[in-house]
């Protein structure tokens, strides 16, 4: 077994639906596992030229590769159904290649009516909460008591750990390491953990773990009830030009300068050995590059990678800096 993991290392949005799908390019992988998170995510894919967004099913499923919504996820079944017909329309084949783990939690219909009505941290609404909730309670309802689901269910240790050939895993997270529960701004978090640790709880093993992809935005953004954003019209700017807007609520997304030391902490608790910077053509635009923590301002892209490249850990080996949605 080799796994590679996909994490994002600020609050989510950073572009890991783009990465994963562009890993899947080389045809290695032999599986795709989603391993947190529900329908909360949103994860903007470019396939052959049409713009999809997925929010349960994995990346893998645009190339022919079994794609699993693993344990570690909560899953809403309506909106699984729309999302498959909507993916189906767009002429990507799901048949026996979307699998969803038989021990996955449901979101029900209450889930979703108790976390409508938050208005103190700013969820998305769509009963992730809750659901996890219930699943640590011991009162939550599985994928294997769920009729619609029953073709698609798979056991993801005989999947993984009974084949034929050497799995080659790719796991796609959701949301991002400050969005984490424990390591968060509690309570302004996510309900599921969003670090390799919880990858690892998605059935593999931890001596496969091969390459860590940590992806950060060359800014930062947030989509919550705290104040995020500085008052500098800079950023107005920043989120006009980067069309920060959420790919499931819509929200507009709060933009600040690439925090440096949160961004060298996640790189550090989480083994990064991959670090991508997506968005670099948004500051392209706006001509203005800065950081915080420390305060710098840059006069150029080419100094602000320069000075990137020279301050991540040591355990980073490769670097790549994206402008393009669809491409790394």
């Amino acid at each position: 077994m080799i796994t590679d993991i996909v994490i994002g290392l600020q609050h989510g949005d950073e572009g890991k639906g783009k990465v994963t799908h562009h890993l899947l390019k080389s045809g290695e992988y032999t599986h795709c596992i989603r391993f947190n998170g529900g329908c909360n995510a949103g994860h903007t894919i470019y396939h052959e030229g049409t713009k999809f967004i997925t929010h349960h099913i994995p990346a893998g499923v645009f190339f022919g590769i079994p794609s699993i919504i693993g344990p570690g996820c909560v899953l809403n079944v309506d909106k699984l159904m729309e999302e498959m017909d909507i993916l189906s329309r767009g002429g990507i084949n799901l048949k026996d290649n979307l699998k969803v783990a038989s021990n996955v939690h449901i979101i029900t219909d209450a889930h979703v009516e108790e976390d409508s009505k938050d208005e103190k941290i700013g969820t998305t609404k769509s009963g992730n909460g809750p659901a996890y909730r219930d699943k640590y309670a011991r009162t939550g309802v599985r994928a294997s008591d769920i009729d619609f689901l029953k073709p698609f269910l798979v056991d993801v240790y005989e999947e993984l750990h009974n084949s034929d050939v050497e799995p080659v895993i790719l796991m796609e997270g959701a949301q991002g390491f400050w969005l984490d529960p424990d390591w968060g701004d509690y309570p302004y978090v996510t309900s599921s953990h969003c670090g390799v640790a919880a990858a690892l709880l998605n059935g593999v093993n931890p001596r496969s773990l091969r390459n860590v992809w940590g992806i950060a935005k060359i800014y930062e953004t947030y989509v919550g009830k705290k104040q995020f954003q500085p008052s500098n019209p800079v950023f107005n700017r920043i989120q006009q030009a980067g069309a920060e807007f959420g790919a499931t609520t819509g929200r507009v997304r709060q933009c600040n300068w690439l925090n440096l030391q949160q961004l060298n902490q996640a790189i550090l608790m989480n083994g990064v050995n991959k670090l991508i910077f997506n968005k670099m053509d948004v500051l392209r635009e706006v001509a203005r590059w800065g950081i915080n923590n420390p305060n710098i301002s840059f006069g150029s892209e080419e100094a602000i990678m320069e000075y990137l490249r020279s301050v991540v850990p040591s355990c980073v080996d490769e670097i790549f800096f994206s402008d393009s949605p669809e491409f790394v």
